[in-house]
């Protein structure tokens, strides 16, 4: 391949291998997010503020470049939904503010949460080329397959060893599972973080087996990236990750043997017992990682209602709506980074612990309006990919949007500054999968 012309002007097919822009910059975003919390536990614990504010900085910069170039009209019928949606929060939140419910400092930051990373989504999705969604995808899969190891040394070491403790955070408040054994952060400064991380890498990691591999390195690539999903999943100890991942696992290998083609369905039915296999052995080998996540669910069983929690994560906890007023008390006001500006220190927001219920103690009626807004986009998403599986037999989009939906539901998008940043990433992800349905990681 001639990578340029003799006058030194690249050519077009240079061009086309080359990340844009755009792509450098989502690329940058999803690093900032990835590494932040390493940096915050083993460099420095003052370092998070300014890497937020320049992970902002570069989605700021993302969004407006994508109008000043124009970008945003290949999405209209998507401007014009998030473009009303945003009249709509900053409308209220300045209604709140007038009212006495709210400071600017307070308003700015919910407009940060409730808006900033859904402009980006749609801001990456309408300007990235297939190449800079291949990298990305790179990027993160190969994040996933670096922290494997060191989660499994986590989980294997005690809770007051360097890659367990953080700078300010006494060993004695690490997280255990059980006694002795961590709930695992992986590069992130808390449990969340790296669960939400797991949770986003799992349908692209599943997509693997969707990708065309041209050789046995890249067949033993794409069985990399799977047992690192799995390896990660059995010793994080977080029942989220192990019931997510094994969930995503059973829909991918139904939904591959329900749309495949007829003359696929028999290599459909071995790919699903060889899958199978490996999840086996690897179970097998992480038996005590399995026997300690065992007991943290026994143990959760005798506190918790797992219908009950089922309803606080989709409707709002029971206690939350006792302090939901029809104005609400200030969208941004349940974030952790509002909680920091207001006290200094990261307070935990009392009046809401789930993300629907501190969506309704903010919004009010706008809150309310959100829920609706979301599960309606999620609906109309997983519609869309299902209809696209079945006219194209690809899986790789339902997947990524049944992800979505269950972050959709679960994250704390609006309170977490690390959840906040990943549905971003995710969003754009999940539109670009129907952008190129053909999920495409080798070269």
């Amino acid at each position: 391949m001639q990578n340029a012309t003799l006058s030194g002007r690249t050519t077009p097919t240079t061009r086309a291998t080359r990340l844009s822009t755009v792509g450098r910059l989502f690329i940058s975003v999803l690093l900032i997010v990835i590494l932040e919390g390493a940096i915050r536990k083993w460099v420095s614990g003052s370092a998070t503020l300014p890497l937020v504010l320049l992970r902002d900085l570069l989605v700021v910069f993302t969004v407006v470049r994508a109008f000043v170039r124009g970008d945003m009209h290949r999405q209209p019928q998507l401007i014009q939904v998030l473009a009303i949606w945003s009249c709509c929060v900053i409308g209220w939140g300045l209604l709140q503010l007038v009212l006495g419910e709210s400071n600017f400092a307070v308003f700015l930051i919910g407009l940060r949460f409730w808006l900033l990373y859904f402009w980006f989504a749609l801001a990456v999705a309408a300007t990235m080329t297939e190449r800079d969604y291949v990298v990305s995808l790179r990027v993160l899969l190969t994040a996933l397959v670096l922290m494997a190891p060191l989660v499994v040394l986590q989980h294997f070491s005690p809770p007051g060893a360097f890659v367990n403790a953080s700078l300010d955070v006494d060993p004695d408040d690490v997280f255990v599972v059980v006694a002795g054994v961590v709930r695992t952060t992986g590069t992130f400064s808390f449990t969340a973080g790296f669960t939400i991380f797991l949770a986003l890498c799992t349908p692209f990691a599943l997509g693997v087996f969707e990708a065309r591999k041209r050789n046995s390195r890249q067949r033993l690539l794409a069985l990399a990236i799977f047992a690192s999903l799995v390896v990660s999943a059995l010793v994080s100890g977080a029942r989220a990750a192990f019931i997510f991942t094994g969930a995503m696992l059973m829909v991918y290998l139904f939904s591959n043997l329900l749309f495949a083609p007829v003359r696929r369905k028999g290599s459909a039915l071995l790919m699903a017992v060889l899958v199978l296999i490996v999840v086996a052995g690897l179970a097998f080998v992480f038996q005590g990682a399995i026997e300690v996540t065992q007991q943290r669910f026994e143990t959760a069983a005798e506190s918790e209602d797992l219908a009950g929690r089922i309803v606080s994560a989709l409707f709002g906890e029971s206690g939350a709506f006792q302090h939901v007023t029809w104005l609400g008390n200030g969208i941004g006001i349940g974030s952790n980074l509002a909680q920091y500006v207001q006290t200094g220190d990261r307070a935990i927001y009392v009046l809401a612990e789930s993300e629907a219920g501190r969506t309704l103690v903010e919004g009010g009626l706008l809150g309310w309006l959100y829920l609706a807004v979301k599960f309606a986009a999620v609906l109309a998403g997983l519609v869309a990919a299902t209809k696209r599986a079945t006219r194209t037999h690809a899986v790789f989009p339902l997947l990524v949007w049944v992800g979505l939906a269950v972050a959709t539901a679960g994250w704390p998008v609006i309170g977490q500054l690390t959840a906040n940043a990943l549905f971003g990433v995710f969003l754009a992800l999940g539109l670009l999968a129907f952008k190129y349905p053909n999920f495409r990681l080798f070269s």
